[in-house]
């Protein structure tokens, strides 16, 4: 036997990885009683890296075995001794920051490590998502007790709208992280790439008039509602037969597809909630399978629009409450739904949801949400649950 202090040491492991190499040293640990304490491993490109953190009796050393062993193995030994971990000592706060974009190499790796360093938080673990290509990450991190979350969030959104080529979502590491069940979407801009009333407005001759009036919306002087009443009445006289052959041609947002079906595989509810309209969001629903669809209801008689809508209007308030709704229909609690929306109109939904997300947004709502996409599509969303592209492929 080699002497050692008593206590804890810690073991790395390094070299050409092939089978039993785990087993065999573990195997001469445990003949010596080596109680282990914790254990870490990873292979890249054929090269093994093992930690594994044990304690030792006090009457044992490292067993000479194991420098045999590990010689016959054809790998490395580094022994080094540390404190005992205190097992009633506070667990740090730990987040999962998630990168993604067409390419991630040493420049984009650089600059969000840099960023983390200043900011005090503490890189633990860093693991590949995407295949083939290096397209998403995830580092796991630890924060200072003075860094507060959102402060980090807001730096880090800045970051991604300085480089442009990738996007970065800060969440806790928790229980619901990838434990969502359902994922609710608005339509325009975000699950299809056109406004249907612009469109609407367009093939019927008044879209200047409604342009317009959504400018005047966006710059508060008239309420959702009634930008919503006065836009729709332009629309009076149109043939409905226009309305439905733009919902059968709906042009999708990159990665729709793919989100939609991954999260059918995995069980997941999926929903539109849209201030748009029902006839393009039941096309949708149809078109993708989508589980449900809430939106605003076009009057019409005798073929044409009315230019007035029917029911309760699907603003922003009413969004969040049928996010609510439905999550209760479906037992689901509130922190295991997803929203996804790029307007102002959709801001309420994304705060009641688990995770809400700016999709292609204004900054205003990129930074209130809890994270935002701008790089890549919609099926980003299924690396921010932290699947991999591995699983994806089994998924898909």
């Amino acid at each position: 036997m080699t002497s050692t202090a008593p206590g804890c040491v810690l073991v790395t492991v390094t070299g050409k990885d092939h089978p039993g190499i785990t087993a065999r040293l573990t195997g001469l640990l445990a003949d010596a009683g080596a109680e282990l304490l914790d254990v870490e491993q990873v292979v890249v490109q054929g090269r093994l890296t093992l930690c594994l953190l044990v304690r030792l009796p006090e009457s044992v050393g490292i067993p000479r075995a194991l420098l045999f062993a590990a010689r016959e193995l054809g790998v490395a030994l580094d022994f080094q001794a540390v404190e005992t971990p205190d097992s009633g000592a506070p667990m740090p706060a730990r987040y999962v920051v998630t990168a993604v974009g067409r390419a991630l190499g040493a420049g984009q790796l650089h600059s969000l490590t840099s960023h983390l360093a200043q900011a005090g938080a503490n890189v633990e673990r860093i693991v590949r998502l995407s295949e083939p290509h290096l397209g998403s990450m995830e580092l796991h991190v630890t924060l200072p007790p003075a860094l507060e979350p959102q402060v980090l969030k807001r730096s880090l959104l800045a970051l991604s709208m300085r480089d442009n080529t990738f996007d970065v979502a800060l969440q806790k590491e928790s229980l619901f992280r990838r434990g969502k069940r359902m994922v609710v979407m608005d339509m325009d801009s975000t699950l299809i790439r056109i406004e249907v009333i612009d469109e609407l407005a367009r093939a019927h001759g008044v879209g200047d008039q409604v342009s317009r009036i959504t400018e005047r919306a966006m710059q508060g002087e008239m309420d959702y509602d009634e930008s919503l009443r006065q836009r729709v009445a332009l629309l009076k006289g149109l043939d409905v037969d226009v309305l439905h052959r733009l919902a059968a041609n709906l042009p999708l947002t990159e990665g729709a597809e793919t989100l939609v079906r991954v999260l059918k595989r995995l069980g997941y509810r999926t929903a539109v909630i849209s201030g748009g309209f029902s006839v393009a969001a039941e096309a949708l629903k149809a078109r993708l399978g989508i589980d449900h669809a809430y939106s605003n209801v076009l009057e019409a008689e005798g073929g044409r629009l009315t230019g007035r809508t029917v029911g309760a209007i699907v603003n922003a308030r009413r969004k969040a409450e049928l996010l609510e709704q439905l999550a209760a229909q479906e037992g689901i609690l509130l922190e295991q739904v997803i929203a996804v929306g790029d307007g102002a109109n959709d801001l309420l939904m994304l705060e009641r949801a688990g995770l809400g997300i700016a999709f292609r947004a204004k900054p205003r709502l990129r930074e209130a949400a809890d994270t935002s996409i701008s790089a890549g599509g919609l099926d980003t969303i299924l690396y921010l649950l932290g699947l991999t592209g591995r699983e994806l492929q089994e998924a898909g």
